[in-house]
This record gives C-alpha cells, sequence and structure tokens, in this order.
C-alpha cells in the first residue's frame, strides 16, 4: 500500500513539482495552499506531512501545534530560513525536522523514507524498560514516571528511546540526529541541543533523578 504524504505550501508551483515527483516514486499525494486547508486535510491521516513555516493567515508553526496531538505521523518542516528561534519555535510546537529551501528532490526524499522507516521500526517494537521511577513502553511509545506520563513530541521521545537502547554509550549530535530524525547526513546540533534540553526539563518536573548526562567535547549518553 503506498503511503500517504500530505504536502502544505503556499507556493503554487513548489507544490505541483512536488506532487508529480512524490506520484512518480508511488506515494499518494494530498497537498494545500495554506494552513486553513490543510487542517481540512488531516482527516485524510496522512503517514507524513510537508509543512511550510511562512504561510499567510496560519503559519506552519502554529497549524503543527493545532495538529500536533490529533495526528501521530512526522512533521517535517520547510522553511527558507532557520536560526536558534526557528529550531525552538517549532520543536516546541511539535515538528520532527526541518528541511531547507531550496532543497534537492533527492535529498528530500531520502529524509522522508528514513522518517517513514523509522516509523515502521518503532510500531514494531514490543519491548517495556524499566530503570529505576521511569518506564519506556517501546510499543506505546510513552514514557512514564512513576504515575505521570511526559508529554513528549515524536523526536523527544526518539531520543529518549535510542538513548535508552544503548545505556553508558556517549553519542555526537550527528549520530543522535541521523537515528532520531533519519537521515544520514551531518545533524543540525542545534536541533538536537534544543531537544535534549526540552527533555531534561521535562523530567525534572516529576524527579530530581538526571538520566541524560552530557560528556563535554563528546556528546550524550543515557546514565546507566
Amino acid at each position: 500500500m503506498a503511503y500517504k504524504i500530505l504536502i502544505i505550501d503556499d507556493d503554487t508551483e513548489l507544490l505541483k513539482m512536488l506532487k508529480k515527483y512524490f506520484e512518480i516514486k508511488k506515494y499518494e499525494v494530498i497537498t494545500a495552499e495554506n494552513g486553513v486547508e490543510g487542517l481540512q486535510k488531516i482527516k485524510l491521516q496522512p503517514d507524513i506531512i510537508l509543512l511550510d513555516v511562512n504561510m499567510p493567515n496560519l503559519d506552519g508553526i502554529e497549524m503543527c501545534r493545532r495538529v500536533r496531538d490529533k495526528v501521530d505521523c512526522p512533521i517535517l518542516f520547510l522553511t527558507a530560513r532557520v536560526d536558534e528561534q526557528d529550531v525552538v519555535n517549532g520543536l516546541s510546537s511539535g515538528g520532527d525536522d526541518y528541511i531547507l529551501k531550496p532543497f534537492r528532490l533527492k535529498e528530500l526524499d531520502a529524509r522522508i523514507t528514513a522518517h517513514l522507516k523509522r516509523e515502521t521500526r518503532r510500531k514494531e517494537k514490543t519491548e517495556v524498560c524499566f530503570q529505576g521511577e521511569l518506564c519506556i513502553d517501546y510499543q506505546a511509545k510513552t514514557v512514564q514516571i512513576h504515575t505521570d506520563y511526559l508529554e513528549l513530541t515524536k523526536s523527544e521521545y526518539g531520543i529518549i528511546e535510542f538513548l535508552t537502547m544503548n545505556p553508558g554509550m556517549v553519542f555526537d549530535k550527528e549520530r543522535i540526529y541521523e537515528r532520531v530524525c533519519g537521515y544520514d547526513a551531518e545533524g543540525d546540533s542545534r536541533v538536537i541541543t534544543e531537544l535534549i534540553r526540552r527533555i531534561r526539563k521535562k523530567i525534572q518536573q516529576y524527579t530530581k533523578n538526571k538520566y541524560i548526562e552530557t560528556v563535554w567535547g563528546m556528546g550524550y549518553r543515557w546514565i546507566k
């Protein structure tokens, strides 16, 4: 069965090009020219969403906030620029990755394929991990401390899953980005730094225990 991709962008020429390209790649392509139309197309249950950041009336960041609790699929932002605040805002709204414009179609295709494969792998997991007060259900994709569930974005959960399955091992930001965001390329360290900051903040709401250790000059590891 073909994957269903929803592309939301106010650049109609870009929409036409992407629709043609991904239909050749055997995707079922749904398009929307603005955020309001995109909200209506969410009911078609896409497997992945490409979402332009800068759109009139309802921008991509706000749209992502509105739908994140209603859809379980990866959301990839399309944006012409990324500064520190762009990264913070996008990840805070529940986005999973950034694609910088202009992009190469093969790169975009590879990034999408990797995210979809990662989703498939996660759905096949059945293991539950307990570490002290913390419980990770790899099938349900949830993290629980005592009786409280952490409200995590997909990428935040992905980092916890990756590090907990390799406890004690140190991974640099590029490696974490590759495994969590699913693309074999140099990672965006700003994305990983912000995600880990947010994970720590959420964990600290329920416990004083520190689970993710910074190894200066090397990366991060999950404390055994």
